[in-house]
């Protein structure tokens, strides 16, 4: 995209809300003492798969009383370059869905070709337009080699927590989260796309996790990266194998003002009422996982590896409701410069199928610790109508870690 196109963009946008864009550094769950199972890269990320770039762009505006077009705001844009923001070159992929009550552009034609095309976006569901808009344009303007283009755009639902029909994400969102996506370590919880998610029915969003894998001589990397919005409380049974019990009478949502509880909302938890609090039914929520690794895998392989994330979901006990939107994709970085539609016999290298155990492992592990890393980095929100999100209690699941392990 063209220089000044970008700093309009850039600067229309940080007149407006508050961006966040640079990395801090946060507590992860294996900080509490989680006993995740595998060998982690150097940054227990998915750009310890070499070229990866993660970018975010986080809108927060406004306080109180919902208002459609005013706020407040609590959403924003995701975005993943496969081989970085200057490649133009396509990688293997494939996708799954668990549950199919959500979004994901592109999918078909995926499916056909076993190509991903340009970056990969989340956003929240009434922006997937636009973000796909944008996308579009992104790759005109970088020389993508093709006349059309389908890009990947997924998404899942705040309109409990932001004004989701306020329409606030615009296309320079999408280009700021695209522009400034980098490698090295990535900000994870209420960031991004991930900005207005409830996890497990604490404050959720983004989370990263990876898993290195010796097959012979040779080191492979999945790394995986969620948009965690899906699950009741009683939903989460364990992490790494330790029982949740003790976290089920931790807050749940609440309004913190009466007064300002929509009508449509008969019988509201209030903040003040958490003693006779109970998980009533709500929505399903959902979540998108993005698989990477530099193995050189085909897309049938791929396909097969973009299943595995439901074992991790299962794992932590999650049933994949009915209103779930529980899609997954999964792409290799390997075969770099071979994959242009005018390369002819170009010598590809496939991974043996034998061998995919340890990577199907390594991508329901990182899963895993991804949805908790995602829970443990959010910290508690208040969105629309006062509704307020509580965080996960990092040192209450550091005491029932630590007391697992003495047992």
């Amino acid at each position: 995209m063209p220089l000044p196109h970008l700093l309009r963009a850039a600067i229309a946008a940080l007149a407006t809300f508050t961006l966040v864009t640079s990395v801090t550094a946060q507590e992860r769950a294996r900080d509490l003492g989680v006993p995740f199972r595998g060998e982690t890269g150097p940054l227990n990320a998915i750009t310890d798969v070499e070229g990866i770039e993660v970018g975010h762009t986080t809108l927060i505006k406004g306080k109180g009383k919902l208002v459609r077009g005013r706020g407040p705001v609590r959403t924003g844009v995701t975005a993943i370059h496969p081989r970085g923001k200057n490649s133009t070159s396509p990688v293997f992929g494939a996708w799954f869905t668990l549950n199919a009550s959500g979004e994901m552009t592109g999918t078909t034609w995926l499916e056909e070709r076993g190509l991903v095309d340009g970056p990969i976006l989340i956003t929240n569901t009434h922006s997937v337009g636009v973000v796909r808009d944008a996308a579009v344009e992104w790759m005109v303007d970088q020389g993508w080699p093709a006349i059309w283009h389908a890009p990947i755009v997924a998404e899942t639902y705040d309109g409990s927590f932001s004004d989701i029909n306020g329409f606030h994400v615009k296309k320079r969102h999408a280009f700021e989260a695209l522009r400034t996506a980098t490698g090295g370590s990535v900000r994870e919880g209420a960031v991004g796309g991930g900005t207005g998610m409830m996890c497990n029915r604490f404050k959720g969003g983004i989370g990263t996790s990876s898993r290195l894998v010796t097959v012979g001589k040779e080191t492979y990397t999945v790394g995986v990266l969620v948009q965690c919005n899906y699950g009741r409380r009683d939903d989460l049974k364990q992490i790494a194998s330790v029982p949740m019990d003790a976290l089920q009478d931790a807050p749940l949502p609440c309004y913190e003002d009466p007064k300002l509880v929509p009508k449509s909302i008969t019988s509201p938890l209030l903040c003040d009422d958490q003693e006779n609090a109970m998980d009533k039914d709500g929505p399903d929520g959902s979540i998108i996982v993005v698989v990477a690794t530099d193995a050189p895998l085909l897309p049938h392989q791929l396909k097969r590896v973009a299943k595995r994330p439901s074992l991790a979901l299962g794992w932590l006990g999650a049933v994949s409701g009915d209103g779930s939107g529980d899609i997954f994709i999964a792409f290799s970085t390997a075969q770099n410069g071979k994959l242009q539609e005018t390369s002819l016999s170009a010598g590809l290298s496939m991974y043996p199928n034998d061998d995919l155990t340890p990577l199907f492992n390594a991508t329901i592990q990182a899963t895993e610790e991804a949805i908790v890393n995602a829970m443990v980095a959010a910290d508690t929100m208040v969105g629309i109508n006062g509704f307020k999100i509580f965080g996960l209690p990092e040192e209450r699941l550091r005491t029932i870690v630590g007391g697992h392990q003495k047992q």
